[in-house]
């Protein structure tokens, strides 16, 4: 009778009982994931506020101190380690602060495996943990998604950017050519994102996300790698943490796609015994993802009025080629530094021109333009005194004469509006018939 009696709890024991190694590498994953999500823009994407941005955690102490310690004296960087918020997560500061944190979770690792080594699992902390790390996930997948469905983080080149040679991209700078110039996949790709993120918010559609969202982030970690987008670092967390999500279902992807073997419901134990509980849960997960997509649609929407295709564009809009220039009078003039001559013009941005000068080379400046006088002035980000103040006068809407004064020389200019629907690029459009593949 005892042993009837004690068999069934023998074998629940049995069931719930971890391996060793299974209990170490939670414990790993639970310290270092942990850090990282709160010391990277995945906790503040996971909490997006509209129109603030919130910087990094470890811009802050205690990780700044940390970072910059731990390069001077054990990496031996020769300059301070400083936080710079460049939109760039590979650098130098991010790469010591990855290696801090690995050696922290490494330590505490071996701590708590030492302390805690009578506990049989970790069920609990775990399906609590793997929540948070799902909407961490959803927060980054809706934020990079939003972002391209727009489509806003690759745009349409330019129009100095049409004008600059192929040969002078840099390999980031061919990827977000060439996917701004297809608007199309850009939203494509980011509905694909935007799916693994939404996907995630619900409890049984998390296997499904997790293997959208690892196809995702596969993708994006390889144009990272080929392209030299720095943001390697990110992408490459992102699939160790879909893998994370997607692990306990590990056996059973197994069993269907490699094994052809039968295999059971997922058995995820639910947050709560009771459920009512569970199902307040499930409506505050449901609440917090609307957030996460209606804060991320409304900073898209913002975006696109700010820098995207809705943006107000300059009051002189156009690239405007020279068709004559002289300075000093003299319409053979020397090629100075910025009063040079110049081949063409290029006011896109309300606040910001650029002039192509005879070379090819480029000369950006701010600029700030009167159109009630008629009149603008230059600024140059290296130096804040220097100033050229200019005239101009529109014939014709496709004509335009400048009168000013730059670096000591009076400049004067003849312009005449370039269509930009002459590019190629702009204009060939898409073809469902083509007896010819029209490759240029």
């Amino acid at each position: 009778m005892e042993t009837t009696l004690t068999a069934p709890v023998q074998a629940v024991t049995k069931a719930s009982e971890w391996s060793l190694g299974t209990r170490v590498a939670f414990r790993f994953c639970f310290v270092y994931f942990t850090l990282y999500c709160l010391s990277t823009q995945i906790i503040t994407s996971f909490l997006p506020v509209p129109n603030f941005d919130i910087p990094d955690p470890s811009a802050f102490w205690p990780l700044r101190p940390i970072v910059r310690w731990t390069g001077t004296h054990i990496f031996r960087i020769s300059h301070p380690v400083v936080f710079t918020d460049s939109g760039s997560g590979d650098k130098i500061f991010d790469w010591v602060l990855v290696s801090c944190l690995l050696v922290i979770a490494l330590l505490a690792t071996g701590i708590w495996s030492v302390v805690d080594r009578k506990r049989l699992n970790y069920i609990t902390l775990h399906k609590w943990f793997r929540l948070f790390i799902r909407f961490c996930l959803a927060g980054q997948m809706m934020t990079y998604g939003m972002d391209k469905a727009v489509p806003l983080q690759m745009p349409f080149p330019y129009l100095t950017r049409l004008l600059e040679r192929y040969g002078d991209f840099s390999p980031m700078g061919v990827l977000w050519a060439s996917i701004g110039a297809a608007p199309a996949y850009e939203r494509f790709a980011g509905c694909a994102e935007l799916l693994g993120g939404v996907l995630r918010i619900f409890p049984r559609t998390t296997m499904l996300g997790g293997l959208v969202c690892l196809a995702d982030m596969i993708q994006v970690f390889m144009l990272n790698m080929t392209y030299d987008v720095p943001v390697k670092l990110l992408s490459f967390h992102l699939i160790l943490l879909s893998l994370f999500v997607l692990a306990p279902d590990l056996k059973r992807l197994a069993n269907i796609f490699l094994l052809n073997r039968p295999t059971e419901p997922a058995d995820h134990p639910p947050l709560f015994a009771e459920r009512r509980p569970n199902r307040i849960a499930f409506a505050a997960q449901i609440v917090l993802g609307a957030w996460l997509l209606g804060a991320n649609a409304y900073a898209a929407r913002v975006g696109w009025y700010q820098y995207g295709g809705g943006r107000t564009v300059s009051p002189l809009y156009g690239i405007w080629d020279v068709e004559q220039q002289s300075i000093d009078g003299q319409l053979r003039a020397p090629l100075l530094n910025n009063a040079g001559r110049w081949r063409r013009a290029i006011f896109d941005f309300p606040e910001r021109m650029t002039f192509q000068r005879i070379d090819d080379s480029f000369a950006r400046h701010g600029v700030t333009i009167d159109t009630k006088n008629k009149t603008f002035v230059l600024t140059d980000d290296a130096d804040k005194n220097w100033k050229a103040n200019f005239t101009f006068e529109r014939p014709s809407p496709n004509q335009m004469t400048l009168d000013g004064n730059m670096d000591g020389h009076k400049v004067h200019a003849q312009l005449k509006l370039l269509d930009r629907n002459q590019f190629l690029l702009v204009n060939r459009g898409f073809h469902w018939i083509q007896e010819n593949p029209y490759n240029r």
